[in-house]
């Protein structure tokens, strides 16, 4: 019998065989999930295959409360953070969580990544931010779950738009990221990498490198984002 979420499947399995493409995971170091708001239903790597191994059947569909819908694997130890953003935040369809170098590098400092070209500023106005540690309280409690409430508290706490910021290092561990659909937070999770990268290169050749100017940070983010934005090819 063909699976009700067989196209959510096929989408997440495409999204997490991206990320080794991109050289965001090693090993089973990451994982990504679509979601389908009309069913209420996100779909995500099951936990610890190998991406070689993987198949679009694999992935195993989830509630809004992690609770397995369909699937004959344990799904993502990271499951309860997809399901707590998915459920937070309505305009999300898509999350990845990677621990890929530099960003996981820049987390581990539990530094944020300074805004620095315009790169960045094509993607986003501010550093990228940097949630502070997890209070012990959350650690004692649903781990994985509080993650969830860790990014969100940051972004809250920062006055930032999750609509507008894509990507979060959560302190002491690595990093997060959404969009609009799973292949935008797959293209976000490359971009928060790529700028960690730039933003470390920057340092080791000017350790007093100055942040990018107001002015240029608002041209390039504008220009790609604002209501006359030009950049690329339109609808």
């Amino acid at each position: 019998m063909m699976s009700l979420y067989k196209s959510l499947k096929e989408e997440a399995y495409e999204a997490n065989m991206e990320l080794p493409e991109l050289g965001l995971v090693l090993f089973t170091f990451g994982n990504a999930s679509a979601v389908d708001r009309s069913k209420g239903v996100f779909a995500i790597k099951p936990s610890g295959v190998p991406y070689v191994d993987l198949k679009p059947e694999d992935m195993v569909i989830c509630d809004f409360e992690a609770k397995i819908v369909e699937g004959s694997m344990r799904p993502s130890s990271d499951t309860k953070t997809h399901a707590v953003l998915y459920k937070e935040w309505d305009k999300i369809g898509g999350v990845v969580h990677t621990h890929s170098t530099y960003g996981t590098a820049w987390a581990q400092a539990i530094k944020d990544v300074p805004i620095f070209g315009t790169t960045h500023a094509d993607h986003l106005i501010s550093d990228i931010p940097c949630a502070p540690p997890m209070k012990d309280d959350y650690i004692a409690g649903d781990y994985e779950h509080m993650t969830g409430y860790q990014i969100i508290d940051c972004i809250k706490e920062r006055g930032l738009d999750y609509n507008e910021v894509g990507m979060i290092l959560v302190g002491n561990h690595a990093p997060f990221t959404w969009g609009s659909t799973v292949a935008k937070a797959v293209y976000n999770s490359a971009v928060c990498e790529e700028v960690a990268r730039m933003a470390y290169l920057t340092l080791q050749i000017n350790p007093n490198a100055a942040k990018l100017k107001e002015a240029l940070k608002k041209k390039h983010y504008e220009r790609k984002h604002g209501k006359d934005a030009y950049y690329g090819q339109g609808c």
